[in-house]
């Protein structure tokens, strides 16, 4: 399970031109799924994302979580984080999980975060075609893969 997690001032993501989901200052996730993925790899994940310390504090260190700021969180599903372009230039997705395998966890993952951090969480629509809306504020932008665990 791999996620790209920008710190935001806002985002919003829209679905067939209606505004389907926003938020102001959070983190705006991006979740990408494989076969071997399982509650493990949430429960990892979603502790790493709501414990990351990415916020400024009164120093203007970023030493703050998402959950100590109050802010808010949006996670969108995103299969093209499995991409391989190992050959040629037409990238492969046949890392990424099917829908049957991948929603069920795509759901828990959201379930989890919000129980985890105590945050507003809100998501994109699985499977549909999506135009995210954001203002990356640093820029910060961290890719976290739970079979790396690095």
């Amino acid at each position: 399970m791999r996620v790209l997690i920008q710190k935001v001032e806002k985002a919003s993501v829209e679905i067939n031109n209606t505004e389907h989901a926003s938020i102001g200052r959070g983190l705006l996730v991006f979740l990408g799924v494989e076969d071997n993925d399982d509650s493990k790899d949430i429960e990892w994940l979603t502790g790493k994302v709501s414990r990351l310390r990415v916020f400024d504090d009164s120093k203007g260190v970023m030493n703050l979580s998402v959950t100590e700021t109050g802010g808010e969180i949006m996670v969108i599903s995103q299969f093209t984080l499995h991409a391989s372009t190992k050959k040629g230039n037409r990238p492969s997705y046949i890392r990424a999980a099917g829908p049957e395998h991948a929603v069920p966890l795509y759901r828990e993952f959201i379930s989890r975060l919000e129980s985890e951090s105590g945050c507003r969480v809100c998501s994109g629509e699985f499977g549909a075609y999506m135009k995210v809306s954001l203002v990356n504020d640093g820029p910060v932008t961290i890719g976290i893969d739970s079979k790396m665990k690095e």
